[in-house]
Parts: C-alpha cells; structure tokens; sequence
C-alpha cells in the first residue's frame, strides 16, 4: 500500500509542493569556460545581460581563426530555452496553465492583513475571496499597462502557502522556453531562494556566471537580447531578510558580498540596472521590499467553487461515489471548504477525505469515523495515512499497530524539532547541517512515513534542501512534537533556558505556547496553537490513540486548557486576530460552549446583554465563520459603542454590514469612516438606517467614500442628515468609483440638498440608485435633479416618493426622460402630481425607450389624466409595471387604461387598488384581459367590483394564459362571485396567486372554490382570510386539498372557526396536503 499511496502523494501534493526546478546551471561553484580571458569572459556576459555593448557583440574585431566567444546571441538564447525545458521536464505533465494562474490579480500593494496575519488567518478572515481588482495575463505580466507607461522593472507576485507561486514560474518559463508568451523577453534567468540559502557570498559575475553556466560553451555564438528576466521564486524562504535600510550600497559587480545585499542591491538598480525582476513570496515575506521600489504587484487567487470541484474529482477520477463523498463532508463543513480555496489544502483534505472513506467501510460506525469537524481532525486522517495503519482495533494492541505507533513517535521525535524551531525562527527550508543541528535521523528522511510529510530537492553543488510539503503538515507536526515534548520537559520549549523547576507539567507548557501566540505579532504560531489545542479533542485523541496519543490521556488537560484559552480572552480591550484565533482553538478543542450562547443571543437578537470581553471576540469570530453572517451580519438593535469599537478591526471583512436602530451618533460615524477608508476594507453594503446621524456624521462617512474602494451600497435611511451632510456625500460620489446605491430616505436635504446630488449625478458614472424619498424637495429641486437626468448614464433607480415636487416637478422630470437614457425606475409616489403632471409624463412615456418600472401611487390623477396615459401605453413598449394606487381613475379612466391593453404588448404588472372602481371597470379590464398575453399581475383590491366585477375576471381567467396573480381583497365579492371564479380556476392553468381576502364568500362560496382545488394544478397560493367561512366552509376547503398537490400556501385566519376547529383543520390540512403551509 505504501509506495502506491507515495506515488499519490508526488501526484497529488507535487504541484504546489515540489520546489521550482533549478535554474540553468543552478548555483554550481565551477568557472565558465568560454573563449578568451577570463576578464573578457566576465565582461562580455556583463554587457550581454545589461544590453551594453551591443555594437561590440554586434560587429567583433576578431580574425577568422580566433576561437568563437561570446560574440553572436542568435544561438544561444535557443540552446538557453532548451536547456530550461530539460530542466522542468515532460512538458505535457504542466500542461496548460489553469485560468486562475493565465489570469492575476493587479493589486495595489499588500494589506495589513497579508503583512501581519498568517496566511490561513488571510483566507478565512475574507472567507477565501480574493480582493475586487482587475486582471492581467500571464503573456502582459511584464508589459506596460498602457501606451504612455512604460514595463516594470521590479514586480511581485504574491500567494499565500500552496496557491501555486512555483507552478506559476514552473508554466511561465515553459510557455517562455516554447517561445509562446513574452516574446519582448529574450532571456530568463530563473532561481529560487532555495539555491541562493546555499551561499554566503556572491558577486553579481558569479551570479550570472552559475545561471549561464551550461551554455558557456566558446563555440556558441551570441548574441545581445532586448530584454532579461529574473526570477527570484521563493522570497519567504530566503535564509535571511532582506534588510533594504541598512544593506550597503554596491555598483561593483565583481565584488563579493552577502547574498541579501546583492539581492537587495539588484532590486534597488545599483546592480543590473536594466535587468527586470521578478519576485514570487508569500504576502508578509514581501513587505521586506519597499513599496516604492515596486513597479507592479500581482497575486493569485485560490480555487472557487467549481475549480474545489474539478480538484477533488481528478484526484477520485475512477470512483464518482468517492468524490461525491469527498466533495459533500468539504461542502458541509464552512471552515474546510475556505480552506479548500487553497488548492495545496485542497488536496491534502482530499487525500485524508479519502482515506477515511476507504477506512470507514470496514466499521461505519465507529465514533471516530464521523466525518471530520476541524483541521486537526483532518489533518489527524492525513497522518494516519501517512503511517499506513489501520488505527486501533476495538482496543486490541496488534503487532501491526504497536510497529504503527512506533513508526509514529519515531517520526513526529525525527522531524518535530526541526519543525517546531522553524516556526520560531521563520525557517521553511532546511539542509543537512540544520537536520545535524536538530538531531535528525538522516536514515529515516527517506522513509515512507517521513516521505509523506518532507520533500526534498537537489541543490547541484551543495547538500539537498527539505522542506515541508505544506507549510501547515509543518504546524501539525511541531504541535504534535511540543505535546510529547512538554509532557517531560523541565524548561522552556520556547527558549530551552530558564529551568521552570518545580513548576513541571504540560499546563505550564501549553499556557507558555498560548501566551507566546498572543504576543507573536505577525500569528505565526496561530496554527500551531490550534493543532496543539486540537490533539486534546476527544476525536483526535481517538484517531490517533496507540500511534501518537495515549488513549484518553486528553480528559486530564481538556477542561483546564479550555479555561486557560478563556483567560486569554478577558483583557482584550480591542478584538485582535490573535483572540479570534483562541475562539479557533476553543472549535479545535471542540469546547465550543461560548460560541453556542452568543450565537443563540444572536437568534434571540438579545446581543445587547453580552458585552464581556469574551463574547465581543466570540462575537467576531461568529462573523467569521456563521453561514448567515456570510450573507449578512445584521448587528441592528444590539450595539453600544463601546462594543462596536472593540469590534472594528473584524468589521473590516464583512462583506454585508447592518448597523441600524443601534442610537448611532456622529462620534461613532468618524470610527466606522476610519474602517471604511481602511485599505483591507471589504464591506461591500453597509447599512445605517434610524440611527441618529447629522450632517457631521454624514461628514466623515463622505471623507471615507474619497478613497474606499470596496463599499457598493450605503444606507442611511431615517436619520437626520440635512442639506450640509447631502453635499459632502455628492462631493465624494464625483470621486468615487465604487458606490452604486445610496439611500438618503426620510432626512431633510431639502432643495440644496437636492440640488448638490444633481451635481453629483451630471459627473458619476457609478452611481445606479439613488433613494430620495421624504426629504422635503420641491419643485425647485426636482428641476435640478431632471437637468441632472439628461446628462447622467449610469442611474438606473430613482426613488422621489413623498415628497412635494408637484405638478412643475413631474414636467421637468418628462423633460429629463425624453432625452435620459438610462434610467429604468422612477417614483413618484405621494407628490401631488394631478392631470397637468401626468399627462407630461405621458408624453415622455411615448418616446422613452428605457423605462421599466413607474410608480405614480398616492396622487390626484383622474379620469382625465388616465386618457393621456392610455395613449402613452399604447405607444410604450418597455414600460413593465405600472403602479396607479389610491388615485381618482373611477370607471372612466379604468375604461380607458383597459382599452390600452388590449394592445400594450409590454405591461407586466398593473396596480388600480383604492381607485373608486366598480362593475364596470372591471368588465373592461376582464374584456381586455381576453386579448392580452402579457399582463401577468393584475391588482384591483380595495375597489367595490362587486359579484358582477368577479364574474367579468372569471371570464377573463377562462380565456386568459399569461395572468399568474389576481389580487382582489375587499372588493365585495359574495359568493355568486366566488362560485364563478371558482369555475375559473377549474379550467385556468396558469393562475398561481388568488388574494381574496376581505370579502364575504361564504360557506357557497368555499364550497366552489373547494371543488376548482381537486381538479386545479397551477394555483400555489390562496388568501380566504376573513370571508365568513365558518367551520363547514374551512373543513370543505381543508378537504379538497387530498387531491391537490399545486397549492403551497392557504390563509383562513378569522373565519370564526373558533381555536378547537383552527387547530383541526389545520391538521387535517397538514395530513391531507403536508407540503401546503397553512395559517388559522
């Protein structure tokens, strides 16, 4: 089983685990042997990769029988793009690029998180999505972004551990070497940190003279290239920071120097000035670069969804029931599938996920065999399968299993220390005389068990470089080395000085580790703590019992431990990273109690009385990790600002944010400004609404939106913003290219508000929806904003509701809509709007061809302005839905929006509620519905139609395929009316919504709408609120619903069945039809 589970593993874990393959002639401490002397040699190479001294390459002064030296380029760029596809191998094992790695990211800079977090820490705080920036390929990496820019001479990529930086290198040079992308590129120079940790000192000859070594022979002719290349792939490996403050100077490329000063003189330009680099690091290794010295910063981005997918189905490619196994426990659990947007995690959980479905087989109900819930409990699979055991057997000790445990102990003893050390000193790779140093077995390095966990790479000229195959296997193993470690140590693991004598024991080691993590400023021992907090977990301690545990050893340490990651919680003034990693460490435990009571208190939205130090952190851990904190965080009603404040360095990562009814003032609008301006800000929608903010407030929210870039929705509805804070919110939307919803509904802008959102809106080209509603805005106002409208492109909603624009206002807008192109919603609800108003938006109406959704409720239009705006309809062919509620139509001007409709080819939606309409309105209507195939909803409620009005829409719905809701609440329908519709629906297939609550149909009534169910198949839901059924008619509607299998909503509330016959009939609903929700 082991060499085949080895073979695996290369395949599986080798993409983003092998290291990057040497670079030509890599680092090898021989002389170039090419013709002339070697200061000539030193020279020629000097001048041919700065691109100096092209006329001398160009035209030699040499005779004919002078050896050939560096003297012709055309051969020696192919010979040098040879030699690096030899070098990376069987091309057809890269393959293609995936589009994740075709396409980067263009950043600006890195964030705070990426300097300070460890990567893991990255990917869950921003739920494994990558920043909102555009893209570059692969083949415009190195060239300019536009024709007035000129390439970058330093650029960056960036990825956090096992997103594929070296594949990314791997598949460029390749591509390069083929000849099929950055053909401005003649030469590419790639090297790893790996090689460079080799040597102490180098000269920039030297440099060059290893990386061209294989092509130095004197009878190639060479020639001078345009443009070279140089990869330094690996910077967090480096043996040492590069120190860009104090590294000397240096020009002279002869002279000999530390390697981080030469690597830092390259990048500043001293060396190799016309030479471009190319640095590939994790994001905290790449602060050590200045920004300014960046030309160009790109990251890759990790797996989404459908790329988790493909992954895990190519490891499984010939059992679709094991990947569908695999891909449902990653889909399950939220924290493994974020982690699984890291494809070198992805597959590691992928292998373990597999193990534990081959392994389960056997005894499927065994507790340990439950799918896993943490890391360490995957990463406790992963090393049972590296060790190749079965585990235990029902408690018996096998032969097997005791040479299982052994090999277990031997390796985590073999490899722990050196493991463990490298994470205190930032160590990632290690050679010979590190494993000598930390008493590594060098006769186990190539055992099975060690294969699974260190890989090595050849180093031409020097001893082989190990490395973890993950940068978390090499978290696991020291926290598995530390537990074993603390449990006999006498002094401190951390410094192995200061003898704790006679404190012993592993509580004082595990809280010296707990408090050694909550100091490390840049988390690098989060992980660790939180393996180490795992292998107390009842579930750990029973996977890996006999191999590397002691069987329910974990039940002396758990409850203390928990308590010592509790204390760790009580003086955090401000919620770090660090506290939520305890909160990690707590799941990893599997103490999860805290976080089971504020997520309750977040049910129960009583977050207000939990306001101690450990439930602010649980409370941003939660917005981390809950599946409806994804969505949307809604913290409205619960918030002092004491505790918003302690919370505002998580806040940063929600991406949906509801703060409203929380008393918010202005003091607590300049601390959410300092997020929102923040460079990790990702919240994309942010709400505010009835809380207490003036223009002040409004004030430092508008500074922010000068340099967010992440913000796309801002609500700020029911506050008290006046004109003053209006215009500093339309100042910064002229700057601003993200925002595109504002809502300013029911402040007081007034008209200079107005007026300062119309100079808003002549200039952005972001800005979609605008809400406006209750703000006090006249006519003169309203003229601003339509002057605006003919200008403006980009506003797509326009929400004016009750405001007073009056008559003058609707003309100015049906100015604007005659010429605006853009906008789709406008509401005009509540402004006073008469006949005069109407008909001048009916004349836009006639010519606008981009109006969807109009929205004249709440105003005093006639039958007089029903006319004018018949015609429009009749001309209209993008107006969907039309909203006419609560004005004067009566008969007449439902008359004649009746006769539009019968040629309207465009409206979906119509609304005549509360319009004084009666019997023969609603003939028209039902003679027009006859004709019509595109009206799909259809509300009269509120109008006296009367059983005569019931039996025209009967008719209509007997002929009728495109209406799918009638809404006819209170509309005096007795049952004659209801026995017509009822033979409606009996016929009707596509009515799904019938409202008719309010009106008196009676037991008759029921009886006829009871029978329409049994044979009815379309209708989904039905409102018989208050309509006098009765015991008798609730029992005959509950009954006919055995037959029907449509319906999934049915309203009988108040029908006077009493509380007894409510619950019999709503069981009898619940037996009869189980998928039909009813409410009594």
């Amino acid at each position: 089983m082991q060499p085949a589970l080895n073979m695996q593993l290369t395949q599986v874990l080798g993409e983003e685990a092998t290291l990057l393959v040497e670079a030509p002639g890599c680092m090898r401490r021989q002389e170039v042997l090419v013709g002339g002397s070697p200061a000539e040699q030193v020279k020629a190479l000097m001048d041919l990769l700065t691109g100096k001294g092209t006329q001398a390459l160009q035209t030699p002064d040499r005779t004919p029988e002078a050896p050939l030296g560096l003297c012709h380029a055309d051969s020696r760029i192919p010979r040098h793009r040879a030699a690096l596809l030899g070098r990376l191998g069987d091309s057809k094992e890269l393959g293609e690029p995936p589009a994740r790695l075709a396409s980067l990211l263009l950043v600006d800079g890195l964030t705070d998180l990426q300097l300070r977090e460890h990567d893991f820490t990255q990917v869950e705080a921003t739920r494994g999505a990558g920043r909102a920036a555009r893209t570059i390929a692969l083949d415009g990496l190195f060239l300019p972004l536009s024709r007035v820019s000129v390439p970058p001479r330093v650029s960056i990529t960036v990825g956090v551990a096992g997103v594929g930086k070296t594949t990314l290198v791997r598949h460029f040079v390749r591509l390069w070497a083929q000849g099929q992308l950055a053909k401005d590129v003649s030469l590419v120079l790639p090297l790893t940190f790996r090689e460079l940790n080799t040597y102490e000192k180098l000269s920039a000859d030297r440099l060059i003279r290893t990386a061209f070594q294989h092509i130095g022979e004197s009878s190639l002719v060479v020639g001078a290239p345009t443009r070279t290349l140089l990869i330094l792939d690996g910077l967090d490996q480096s043996k040492t920071p590069l120190d860009f403050s104090n590294a000397a100077a240096c020009t002279d490329p002869k002279k000999e120097i530390q390697v981080d000063s030469l690597l830092t003189n390259i990048i500043r330009g001293n060396l190799f000035p016309e030479v471009s680099v190319w640095v590939t690091s994790r994001p905290g290794a790449a602060g050590q670069i200045p920004g300014g010295l960046v030309d160009r910063m790109t990251e890759i981005r990790g797996f989404n969804e459908e790329e988790i997918t493909a992954c895990l189905g190519q490891m499984f490619p010939e059992d679709q029931s094991l990947t569908n196994w695999v891909l449902a426990q990653v889909q399950a659990n939220r924290a493994l599938y974020l982690m699984c947007t890291v494809p070198a995690f992805c597959r590691l959980s992928g292998l373990a996920l597999g193990y534990l479905y081959h392994h389960r087989r056997g005894t499927p109900d065994a507790a340990e065999l439950s799918s896993p819930r943490t890391l360490s409990e995957i990463y406790s699979w992963y090393f049972r399968m590296a060790l190749g055991g079965e585990g235990q057997d029902r408690g018996k000790v096998s032969p097997r299993i005791e040479h299982v445990a052994q090999g277990g102990r031997r390796m985590v003893g073999t490899l722990g220390r050196l493991a463990f050390l490298g994470l205190l000193r930032k160590k990632y790779v290690f050679y010979e005389q590190d494993l000598k140093a930390s008493g590594v077995d060098l006769t186990l390095l190539h055992s099975a068990v060690c294969s699974c966990f260190l890989r090595q790479e050849e180093i031409p000229g020097a001893s082989a470089a190990y490395c973890f195959s993950h940068l978390s296997l090499q978290e696991f193993v020291a926290a598995a080395y530390y537990y074993s470690a603390s449990k006999r140590a006498i002094f401190d693991l951390f410094t192995e000085s200061g003898m704790s004598w006679p404190r012993l024991g592993f509580l004082t080691h595990f809280r010296s580790a707990a408090q050694r993590t909550m100091q490390a400023e840049d988390g690098r021992l989060d992980v660790f703590l939180r393996f180490l907090s795992g292998l107390l977990s009842p579930r750990v301690n029973a996977l890996l019992s006999d191999s590397l545990l002691a069987i329910g050893e974990h039940q002396t340490y758990r409850t203390q431990v928990a308590s010592l990651l509790r204390g760790c919680l009580a003086s955090e003034a401000a919620v770090s990273a660090r506290a939520i990693n305890i909160l990690r460490c707590l799941q990893e435990l599997q103490h999860t109690e805290l976080a089971r009571d504020v997520e309750a208190a977040m049910e129960r939205g009583s977050l207000a009385e939990l306001t101690s130090p450990a439930h602010r952190a649980t409370l941003a851990y939660l917005l981390q990790v809950s599946d409806t904190c994804a969505q949307e965080a809604n913290l409205s009603l619960c918030l002092s600002r004491a505790v918003l404040q302690s919370l505002l360095p998580q806040l940063l990562y929600c991406q949906s944010l509801r703060l409203d009814t929380n008393q918010f003032q202005d003091p607590v609008m300049e601390l959410l400004g300092s997020v929102l301006s923040g460079k990790d800000c990702r919240i994309q929608k942010i709400s505010l609404a009835e809380n207490q903010i003036s223009n002040k407030g409004a004030k430092a929210l508008a500074r922010s939106l000068l340099v967010n870039r992440s913000l796309t929705a801002l609500d700020l509805r029911g506050n008290s913003i006046g004109p003053q804070g209006a215009k500093a919110l339309a100042d910064a939307l002229k700057i601003n290219r993200t925002l595109a919803s504002l809502s300013l509904q029911s402040n007081v802008i007034k008209d200079d508000g107005a007026r300062s959102m119309a100079e808003a809106l002549a200039t952005t080209r972001t800005l979609c929806m605008l809400h406006l509603q209750k703000n006090t805005i006249g006519p003169k106002g309203v003229q601003q904003m339509a002057d605006a409208l003919k200008q403006n492109r980009s506003l797509k909603e326009l929400m004016f509701s009750s405001n007073s624009i009056g008559d003058g206002g609707a003309k100015a807008l049906a100015e604007a809509l005659k010429v605006n192109q853009g906008l789709e919603s406008l509401d005009l609800q509540s402004n006073s709007i008469s006949d005069t108003g109407v008909t001048a938006l009916a004349g836009a109406l006639c010519t606008n061809q981009t109006l969807v959704n109009l929205s004249l409720r709440e105003n005093s239009i006639s039958a007089e302005g029903a006319q004018p705006l018949a015609r429009a309809l009749c001309a209209n062919n993008t107006l969907r839905n039309l909203d006419l509620t609560a004005n004067l139509l009566h008969d007449r001007g439902a008359q004649a929006i009746a006769g539009a409709l019968r040629e309207n080819r465009a409206l979906t939606s119509l609304h005549l509620q509360w319009n004084f309409l009666q019997a023969s309105a609603a003939k028209a209507l039902g003679q027009a519905l006859q004709f019509n195939r595109t009206l799909t909803s259809l509300d009269l409620q509120e109008n006296a139609i009367g059983d005569e009005g019931a039996s025209a829409m009967a008719n209509a719905l007997r002929a009728n395929t495109a209406l799918t809701a009638l809404y006819l609440q209170v509309a005096s329908i007795g049952a004659p009316g209801a026995q017509a519709l009822g033979e409606a629906l009996a016929v009707n297939r596509t009515l799904e919504i019938l409202d008719l609550r309010g009106n008196t149909i009676g037991v008759a009534g029921a009886r006829a709408l009871a029978n329409a169910l049994k044979v009815n198949s379309s209708l989904r839901r039905l409102n018989l609120q208050e309509n006098s059924l009765g015991m008798d008619g609730a029992i005959c509607v509950a009954s006919a619903l055995s037959g029907n299998h449509g319906l999934q909503y049915i309203n009988l509330q108040g029908n006077l069945v009493g509380e007894s016959g409510a619950r019999m009939v709503s069981e009898a609903i619940r037996t009869k039809a189980p998928t039909c929700t009813v409410e009594m």
